[in-house]
């Protein structure tokens, strides 16, 4: 019997050194309070607008600047749309300034 509960106690020391080194204790912390929670989920919900805004941004001037390039090869077909097309976006934003 004795031998049973120093093998169950060496165990147990076993498990409470691998919760501590996991942070257990601050995943519980977390999942009891609410306030932390959304105070993550805001945060967290604030960098990935602003990750899309900036990543929407990158994309859509590469796909002018790339747009522009292929006008300017002057392509008979795809040119004058593609032409249309920039002026279109041109126009829009000399409109908002």
């Amino acid at each position: 019997m004795l031998k049973i509960i120093k093998i169950l106690n060496k165990n147990i020391e076993n498990l409470l050194e691998s919760l501590q080194r996991s942070n257990v204790e601050e995943i519980l912390y977390l999942l009891g309070s609410k306030k932390e929670i959304a105070k993550r989920n805001f945060i967290a919900g604030i960098f990935r607008g602003i990750g899309i805004g900036i990543g929407v941004t990158i994309v859509s001037a590469l796909i002018i600047y790339l747009l522009q390039k292929i006008v300017r090869w002057n392509l008979p077909i795809i040119g004058k749309y593609i032409h249309d097309i920039v002026d279109i976006v041109n126009g829009l934003n000399s409109n908002k300034y």
